[in-house]
């Protein structure tokens, strides 16, 4: 199991981190596909409130499995906040912005949420940004508003649709930048637990409608809402979370735009919409950009230093 100390040396570290980021983006992107059949049975608030019900419950149990008690009294504030915003107003207002607009457009103003991250990790959490970074942000970018444009249908969408993704994209913002200073002092599997209980909560006043929806549901429709509470939920955002702990916020965020990218190829593989040109193009700039965000220059010396040179070995002496 995933040791939850960021400070604790060893050269697995950095392995370790890239996995569980692999592993939350790849069920990140999973989650698009269940989203768009539960939603077709659920209201956004009904559903957000089964998502988080089913995350809790399972994350819950872990957390007393492993019995690590509660947070520090100085992380709850982070949690509470991002509770509130990623778990709570995020899952929403994103459910029912993918009802007002078309999947292409919804994926399109989301994405401009990692520019967000970056632009509030900066001026609140101090993050630096390399070159590196913003030129990847831009590549990611320019790929996610090739493959948003190529999936858009014609005619679908709508102002309400929109404001509500750029809601959803500055609700996950804010809850990133608001939990990083949490996982200073409390675990990963504690930041998640209670901040998807804290979203529950917020989300209670959907419960009667949640019901209702859940007496008429076809039985996949509430599988796909179990997923999405036990994996891209209750994993993926522990997973997330540690990763997150070990590194800045802004290149965290950058790290999600190989969503897109992932979501065009679960489509062709799952629900046979084969992508087009100008897509796969898109996706590969998304990947490019991740990569080119998270690599790190190679260190040169100084200008003006000298450079050590291995003396000659001596020749050996005649005879």
């Amino acid at each position: 199991m995933m040791n939850d100390s960021p400070s604790r040396p060893g050269h697995r570290a950095p392995w370790q981190a890239a996995g569980a980021v692999t592993v939350t983006v790849v069920l990140w992107a999973s989650a698009f596909v269940s989203i768009r059949s539960a939603g077709a049975a659920y209201s956004p608030g009904a559903l957000a409130l089964g998502r988080l019900l089913t995350g809790a419950l399972a994350l819950g149990v872990l957390w007393a499995v492993r019995r690590e008690g509660l947070p520090p009294r100085a992380a709850w504030r982070g949690i509470a906040v991002s509770g509130v915003l990623w778990f709570g107003v995020y899952m929403v207002v994103l459910n029912w912005g993918e009802q007002q607009v078309d999947a292409g457009t919804a994926a399109l103003v989301v994405n401009i949420g990692p520019i967000l991250i970056a632009l509030l990790g900066s001026r609140l959490l101090g993050d630096a940004m390399p070159p590196r970074l913003l030129a990847g942000m831009a590549v990611s970018f320019a790929g996610a508003v090739a493959v948003g444009l190529s999936m858009s249908g014609g005619g679908g969408s709508s102002v309400l649709g929109v404001v509500l993704c750029l809601l959803a994209a500055g609700a996950y913002a804010g809850g990133v930048v608001a939990q990083k200073p949490a996982l200073a002092t409390a675990s990963a599997l504690q930041v998640t637990t209670f901040g998807c209980l804290i979203g529950a909560v917020a989300c209670l006043p959907f419960a009667g409608r949640l019901v209702q929806d859940a007496a008429d549901a076809p039985v996949t429709a509430t599988l796909n809402m179990v997923y999405l509470g036990v994996f891209p939920t209750a994993l993926a955002f522990t997973t997330w979370a540690y990763a997150l702990a070990r590194t800045t916020a802004s290149r965290m965020g950058a790290t999600t735009y190989a969503v897109p990218a992932l979501v065009v190829l679960m489509s062709w593989l799952f629900l046979g919409e084969v992508p087009g040109l100008v897509t796969l193009g898109g996706g590969v700039l998304c990947l490019a950009g991740v990569a080119v965000s998270r690599s790190r220059p190679r260190l040169s010396p100084p200008r003006g230093a000298a450079v050590v040179r291995p003396e000659p070995e001596p020749e050996p002496a005649s005879d």
